[in-house]
């Protein structure tokens, strides 16, 4: 069987040295340049993620949903921990907080300006993600629990999932809001209702997934 898997290496050298790799020929404009026309916003990856390869967009927000829709049902029927283990001490904690509420700032950064910079509702809702979970090594879990039951978390990150899809197909069948002023927050259409929707949906299934883990596992 080793001697298939030589044969095939030597083949894909040889394809690679003997055939070149095929060119777009471009007319006047680059690609990048055609996206950022297209959707009407200077971060060409937001103008894909959300306009040209919208379709895919989708099912990758119904994939992470899935994933922590997982995580739930594998924990499910496993006891709780008694020990949680987490930082006591006090620099460690006021790090924790600091890089918390840094990774907060900058999410919602992301999320507001994802479509004209660098960044995105994935990028923000890591970040997102991040801070609360740097919240969660150093704070009670009882507490962190009542407070993502109180503000009904797990209710809004399904809303913003159905929302989201409900958007994306408006997107798809033609439905376009005004593009507005290039560069600006208001610009690219759906783009930043949509990069604020998958930033809630990533960063509350993060906090879900947290306190699963924190409950079932204690590995914080």
């Amino acid at each position: 069987m080793i001697w298939i898997y030589i044969i095939a290496g030597v083949a894909l050298y040889l394809k690679m040295l003997v055939f070149p790799n095929p060119t777009m020929e471009l007319i006047d404009l680059s690609i990048v340049e055609v996206v950022v026309q297209d959707s009407g916003v200077p971060n060409t990856v937001s103008g894909i993620i959300f306009r040209n390869r919208l379709y895919d967009t989708i099912f990758e927000v119904v994939v992470f949903t899935l994933s922590i829709m997982g995580v739930r049902y594998l924990l499910a029927d496993e006891q709780a921990v008694s020990t949680v283990k987490q930082f006591t001490d006090q620099p460690s904690i006021v790090l924790a907080r600091l890089g918390a509420t840094i990774a907060a700032l900058i999410s919602i950064e992301l999320a507001l300006r994802g479509h004209l910079s660098p960044g995105g509702g994935f990028a923000a809702g890591v970040a997102g993600g991040t801070a609360i979970g740097l919240v969660a090594i150093t704070a009670s879990s009882e507490w962190m629990e009542a407070i993502y039951k109180r503000w009904r978390a797990a209710i809004i990150e399904k809303v913003s999932v159905l929302i989201f899809i409900v958007l994306s197909v408006l997107a798809l069948m033609g439905l376009e809001l005004p593009p507005g002023e290039f560069g600006t927050l208001l610009s690219g259409g759906w783009m930043p209702f949509l990069n604020i929707l998958v930033t809630i949906k990533v960063a509350l299934g993060a906090w879900a997934a947290i306190l699963m883990f924190i409950r079932y596992r204690g590995l914080l």
